[in-house]
């Protein structure tokens, strides 16, 4: 008998009562559903490992890009027009990974964080388009690309072991891809979260697939922070070394933080509209030249921030991971004019990056989210820090339509500065999801 076998009929939903469905301590005690258990726990060993090498080399072609290569050439940072040929670049390389691979380099990030989850056919071309593409410049995170790669992992373990039982390969492919995504989120908690909020379980269901998500995700953490130790290398985690001084919500944080709150949603729910737009224009005809066309486009409006700023156009590009952790150390450090340019070139550039290129939609919108409110806190009682964890919350329930995921991630990048914030939070999550929901219906966009 396979470990499949009995697994799947783990999975099933437990109620228990007239039906004949065994309860779900029943469920939890099968032999079947403990191999499963077992079966993640040992999958997060290997899928953290290929996490680690996939963002540790994104994070150095990264550095070679935007640090190391400018310094060569003998500028300080790079110069305005530096995301031209790195963007035009990125488009050339990705052009014939979606006409050609096998997966066309993976979904596109407009449609959502997750998508089907790929097989071992299609994980090389995904795994190409994100490591040759988002160090170039890419407007978007290496969330989605990460997802796919353990869920591609897990489907590659399941085949080896001949367990063809649908539910139990269902199971592992969120499982891998829990593991694989909660080594950017900060650890097995947010990842779990965000995972079983977006299948929208519930009861027996929920707990089923909660502990193998748990698992794995923490079984892959604890190899990913002792490779990291070990290697020295850096992941370009998000994370905020340093934020703002915590201090209590009053009356002001409130009654600007929610206008705020629905002024980002929005935003962030215009900004995705834009990239649908893109990706009918780019999966209507001539998808090669199209996908370069955008890809100059994001260089453009990169190269303008840079020159409207003076500052430099590495802020506006890539997943924002690095700005935001500025931004959060230094809020005063960029005038009000600086985060207009900074929202209005990065968004412009993250709505055509969602229709035309593979990565993840989450990081930038939290960078816009974040910035938007920042440029807010300057009126009378709002302050830097609920501003931050309102943006924050607000920008990634509007981009995943998942509150409680928004919040949990919130907390956790805020960390114990979030303590006094936590209502802000959980209101403008709330707030956010049913303005995006209320625009959504309005456009008749899906």
């Amino acid at each position: 008998m396979t470990p499949g076998s009995d697994a799947g009929s783990a999975t099933t939903p437990a109620r228990g009562g007239a039906r004949g469905e065994p309860a779900l301590h029943e469920v939890l005690l099968s032999r079947g559903y403990l191999r499963l258990l077992l079966l993640c726990g040992l999958l997060g060993v290997p899928v953290a490992l290929a996490s680690f090498f996939f963002v540790s080399c994104q994070h150095l072609l990264q550095h070679a890009v935007w640090e190391t290569l400018p310094g060569k050439f003998g500028f300080g940072h790079a110069p305005w027009w530096w995301p031209l040929p790195a963007l035009l670049a990125a488009g050339l390389i990705l052009a014939p990974i979606v006409t050609r691979m096998p997966g066309r380099g993976g979904h596109l990030p407009v449609h959502g964080l997750g998508g089907t989850p790929i097989g071992p056919r299609e994980l090389p071309g995904v795994a190409l388009a994100a490591l040759a593409t988002l160090p170039l410049g890419v407007v978007l995170g290496p969330e989605a690309p990460l997802m796919a790669v353990g869920s591609g992992l897990a489907l590659l373990a399941v085949r080896s072991m001949r367990a063809t039982d649908r539910r139990t390969s269902t199971v592992l492919a969120t499982a891998g891809s829990t593991a694989a995504i909660s080594t950017i989120l900060g650890g097995p908690v947010a990842a779990a979260v965000l995972v079983i909020e977006a299948a929208g379980l519930a009861g027996p269901q929920l707990v089923v697939l909660l502990l193998p998500c748990l698992l794995a995700s923490a079984t892959g953490a604890l190899v990913f922070t002792g490779f990291g130790q070990w290697t020295g290398l850096k992941t370009g985690a998000l994370a905020l070394p340093s934020v703002p001084p915590d201090v209590r919500p009053d009356a002001g944080d409130f009654l600007w933080g929610i206008p705020a709150a629905v002024l980002i949603a929005a935003l962030v729910a215009l900004l995705r509209r834009f990239g649908h737009r893109t990706a009918a224009w780019t999966g209507a005809k001539s998808t090669a030249s199209r996908t370069v066309g955008c890809a100059l486009a994001v260089g453009v409006l990169l190269a303008a921030y840079a020159l409207l700023t003076g500052r430099s156009p590495e802020e506006a590009a890539l997943s924002g991971q690095s700005t935001l952790a500025e931004l959060a150390a230094h809020p005063h450090a960029w005038s009000v004019a600086a985060l207009a340019a900074l929202v209005l070139c990065k968004g412009l550039a993250w709505g055509i990056s969602l229709g035309a290129f593979r990565g993840g939609p989450i990081f930038p919108a939290v960078l816009l989210g974040a910035t938007a409110a920042m440029a807010c806190s300057g009126l009378p009682g709002l302050g830097a820090t609920p501003a931050l964890a309102l943006g924050i919350a607000a920008a990634m329930a509007t981009v995943t339509g998942l509150p409680l995921s928004s919040a949990v991630f919130t907390v956790l990048v805020l960390g114990p500065d979030a303590f006094n914030q936590m209502p802000l939070i959980v209101i403008a999550a709330v707030v956010a999801v049913v303005v995006a929901q209320g625009l959504r219906e309005k456009a008749d966009v899906p």
